[in-house]
């Protein structure tokens, strides 16, 4: 009480040999160490303040407090010209009539680096200018004080004007970022990583310590934004970070939007993470919540889904009945990669086929011919044949007539390979790819490439000659026709029940072969002979001419039939369906056209049955149903 009592009578007293306030020197209103120049400001409001009234002095206010008072005004009304600059001159000539703090020169260069960037103007020039080097210089002097906002948008500006990295103030800069990570918050930590893997890459130290900081503090993680953001741009260069933001993702899926599902989708694709937990909720809340589906998110979801191999039937039913109507809309590339997607997942939408292969013969002339080769590799994919399957075919034939040549070999040997699946393979298609020189440059390859090309031509070889009457060669030569088992493949539960199954059915080891090797590229999982009366007879004494390498040399008794014994794996069929896929579509075909009786065996029934008793009396019935089907016809 005392002290104040004596403040107020000092107050008093010297009052009256305080001057006024247009007489206070102008170097107590300069900030420590700038020399006082001219200003295009106003003069500041110290005179609204009677100085010499001692009542004014005993409330309480000071010539520090004022002069304080005078600087905040000044730096807002610095910070109002900075936000109003409509060209870099008028933010350059800041620095030639203001005498401005380190944090004030930092958000003018940061404004320069905004307006460039509207503006599309040329970076070199602005940092060539002086006035340019003069706020660098002012900038690089109290570092220290320009605040972390201020900071971490002034590095990203720095490189956005394609300043020197290896300037000392870029330098400064960047150590004093690297300095203050732990002052950061955790929005301005992710706002530099998303910055820096694009300027910068895997190999910046500066991002290197930003992500390390990023997976301590994961925690602190809040908003979808953020996370999003994250797991798009920034996830691909720490896995452990990811961890950590699928964990968060997780916990916000119900807070999606389409987009945000649509852009983590693609994060997960693009980095094969199949985060199955994650991809199930983002499908559950995609389907509750969100009727209405943009194409963009409908194109890039079902291409996501696609690349992970992530089967959800809601989904897919729903993308495919929100993308029936925009398909005469859509352009060829995104029509190709919408059916490529869905082929892909083996998913046949009838509709939607139905209605890209309307779209092929209303815009022929928009549709190159790779294109083209995308929706028939799809359509034979899945066995799809179009309701006007001749108009679309005439088509077809129309728009490759000459165009054979410029394709490249493994795109028009997939070509050819699906025209045989579809049964649409003309002698002048086979003609091309089983010339001598076509096949010559896969000779002695063995790379997983070439020998997919190579089963190919064998299965297109096998079309030629099993189901083209009319065409008359070339064929592969016999050497070609040969191909190395793969390595390290395994036995499947199938596979093993349906052996131990066909010997109640074949009496002894003779009268069976298994996993029979064809000169048509397909595999036969057990092979008998029955006789007339359906007894099954010694394999290995007959000829074999569907055999690379036969054993026997005795021809078929009168009436003898042979039997081949197909397995269907779940990997055979269409997504949901009994229905197979175009490859094993073709194989049957073929099997039967070799001359054999053939009995399915898929998986959804042979492996219903749990004892090796019911399983052999189903082949056995099986057997009795194809033989009494083909005396019957």
């Amino acid at each position: 009480m005392a002290a104040h009592l004596v403040r107020r009578c000092c107050w008093r007293h010297l009052g009256a040999f305080i001057p006024p306030a247009s007489a206070v020197p102008a170097f107590l209103l300069v900030p420590a160490g700038k020399v006082a120049v001219a200003r295009a400001l106003p003069p500041a409001p110290l005179t609204s303040f009677h100085i010499s009234s001692p009542f004014s002095w005993a409330d309480g206010f000071s010539v520090k407090e004022l002069v304080e008072d005078s600087k905040s005004q000044e730096y807002k009304l610095i910070g109002e010209l900075v936000e109003t600059a409509t060209s870099p001159q008028e933010l350059l000539q800041l620095a030639e009539l203001h005498p401005l703090t380190s944090n004030q020169a930092s958000l003018i260069i940061t404004q320069l680096s905004r307006l460039a960037a509207e503006k599309k103007l040329e970076t070199e020039s602005i940092v060539l200018d002086k006035r340019f080097q003069q706020l660098v210089s002012i900038m690089d002097s109290q570092i220290s004080h320009v605040w972390n906002n201020t900071l971490v948008s002034l590095l990203k500006s720095l490189y956005y004007l394609r300043m020197d990295r290896n300037s000392r103030e870029m330098q400064s800069v960047e150590q004093e970022v690297l300095w203050r990570l732990r002052r950061f918050t955790f929005k301005h930590l992710a706002s530099l990583a998303e910055f820096l893997v694009v300027r910068q890459g895997k190999e910046s130290q500066l991002l290197n310590e930003i992500i390390k900081k990023l997976e301590l503090r994961w925690t602190e993680l809040e908003g979808t934004r953020t996370v999003v953001m994250l797991m798009s741009r920034v996830g691909h260069i720490s896995p452990a970070l990811m961890d950590r933001l699928e964990d968060k993702a997780l916990e916000l899926a119900e807070q999606f939007n389409p987009d945000d599902i649509r852009k983590i989708t693609l994060a997960l694709a693009y980095q094969n993470r199949r985060s199955v937990p994650l991809l199930r909720a983002m499908s559950y809340h995609l389907i509750q919540k969100h009727s209405e589906l943009s194409l963009s998110v409908l194109m890039d979801l079902i291409f996501a889904y696609g690349k992970l191999n992530f089967h959800q039937p809601q989904v897919f039913q729903k993308i495919a009945t929100d993308l029936q109507p925009h398909i005469p809309t859509m352009t060829p590339v995104e029509v190709t990669r919408c059916i490529r997607s869905f082929a892909l997942l083996k998913w046949l939408s009838l509709p939607l086929f139905e209605a890209i292969a309307q779209y092929a013969l209303d815009n022929t002339k928009q549709l190159s011919v790779t294109h083209l080769c995308n929706i028939i590799l799809s359509f034979a994919r899945l066995n799809f044949q179009p309701s006007g399957s001749e108009d679309f075919f005439n088509m077809v034939h129309e728009t490759l007539q000459g165009q054979l040549h410029s394709l490249e070999p493994h795109m028009l040997t997939d070509l050819v390979w699906s025209l045989c699946v579809l049964r649409q393979a003309k002698p002048p298609y086979l003609q091309q790819v089983l010339a001598p020189d076509f096949h010559a440059q896969i000779r002695g390859d063995q790379s997983l490439k070439a020998q997919n090309l190579q089963l190919k031509l064998i299965h297109i070889n096998a079309a030629a000659k099993l189901e083209s009457p009319d065409y008359r060669g070339p064929f592969l030569p016999p050497e070609m026709l040969s191909m190395a088992e793969p390595a390290g493949e395994k036995v499947t539960l199938l596979q093993s029940s349906l052996r131990e199954a066909l010997v109640g059915v074949l009496g002894s080891q003779d009268n069976g072969r298994f996993d029979a090797r064809t000169i048509y590229g397909w595999q036969i999982d057990a092979e008998m002979v029955v006789n007339s009366e359906n007894k099954p007879l010694p394999v290995k004494n007959f000829a074999a001419p569907h055999l690379l390498c036969p054993e026997g040399t005795n021809p078929l008794p009168s009436g003898a039939r042979r039997i081949a014994f197909l397995r269907w794996e779940f990997p055979s069929f269409s997504n949901r369906s009994k229905d197979l896929l175009g490859r094993f579509v073709m194989a049957r075909r073929h099997i039967q056209a070799a001359g054999f009786l053939v009995v399915d065996v898929p998986h959804y029934e042979f492996l219903d049955l749990k004892t090796e008793r019911q399983r052999t009396a189903y082949l056995k019935d099986k057997l009795n149903k194809a033989l009494a089907k083909e005396m019957a016809s």
